[in-house]
């Protein structure tokens, strides 16, 4: 088997590298990838380059963990988001389809409006408030009108031990004031890259021999907190994890997302429901608390 993974460097990305070595042979590639010298094209504003790779490649599995994440300068970068979002995706899904491959693809909790308190099914309406949910959306469009086999993983609140996260920002701002305001009217789950990563290998494997396990499922980590609980969560651990910790924040007190504007909007709700995910591959979940203290014990 050959995989053809686009996004290395990503957090999803570093962590895939790891997990799909074990399938076969993989070539993975990241945005300055743009020739045959480096493997290939992982520019996803480069259609052509995209295609060729894939149709030099022949791969089995093309992995797309690359994207534009910037959730508020894609306000202002809308065309750059769309290509890198919706576009590509559409292209690499076409080049699948000649070649007869597996597309794996993933989006976002941002496809939803938010509303309610009720985790979001795969079949539940969808209703974007930012560019760049709305260029995610698109990007699944894209693929499913392709028609070429493919899984799409919509995830929310990725985090990874590699590169800056929340807990992360957390902890520093932690060192340096004595009062902290985190949201706590948004819900979701925290969830590792190594978790995605994990799930995507299994889902591969029962994919290429189960056709029919194609399409559209929710990955994220079991339960469900605020952004306000999840620091608290960072803050208590890393107290457990290194009693000499110099934290200085005496307090972490909530605040309404009302008190952080941004360009974006983003939804309260980002509850993903799980349960076809884990039915159709025989997968039980972890708590997000598991994932994020592994992470802590390994940053801290």
């Amino acid at each position: 088997m050959k995989i053809l993974l686009l996004g290395k460097n990503g957090q999803v990305g570093w962590e895939l590298q790891r997990s799909l070595a074990p399938l076969g042979e993989l070539v993975a590639l990241d945005r300055h990838s743009t020739t045959a010298a480096d493997g290939g094209c992982g520019d996803l504003t480069n259609l052509t380059g995209l295609r060729e790779t894939v149709q030099r490649l022949r791969p089995t599995v093309i992995v797309n963990a690359a994207a534009h994440t910037a959730v508020d300068k894609a306000e202002s970068e809308a065309d750059l988001a769309r290509t890198v979002n919706a576009v590509a995706p559409g292209a690499l899904a076409d080049a699948a389809r000649e070649v007869d491959a597996l597309l794996v693809h993933y989006s976002t909790d941002y496809v939803f409006d938010g509303s309610g308190s009720t985790p979001w099914r795969e079949d539940s309406a969808t209703g974007p408030l930012s560019v760049y949910g709305q260029s995610k959306l698109e990007g699944e469009h894209a693929i499913a009108a392709a028609r070429a086999r493919h899984l799409i993983l919509r995830t929310s609140w990725v985090y990874a031990a590699r590169g800056g996260n929340f807990a992360r920002t957390m902890l520093r701002l932690a060192r340096e004031r004595e009062r902290l305001t985190v949201i706590d009217d948004q819900w979701g789950a925290p969830t590792g890259a190594e978790l995605i990563a994990d799930v995507t290998a299994h889902a591969i494997r029962d994919a290429l021999d189960e056709p029919a396990r194609c399409g559209t499922y929710h990955l994220a980590a079991a339960g469900e907190a605020t952004w306000h609980a999840y620091a608290r969560f960072v803050l208590d651990t890393a107290r457990l994890l290194q009693p000499g910790l110099a934290i200085q924040a005496q307090e972490v007190a909530p605040v309404a997302t009302s008190a952080f504007p941004t360009p974006a909007r983003r939804p309260q709700n980002s509850r993903l429901d799980t349960t076809r995910l884990r039915e159709t591959f025989g997968l039980s979940l972890p708590h997000w608390q598991v994932g994020v203290r592994r992470m802590l014990a390994e940053i801290l």
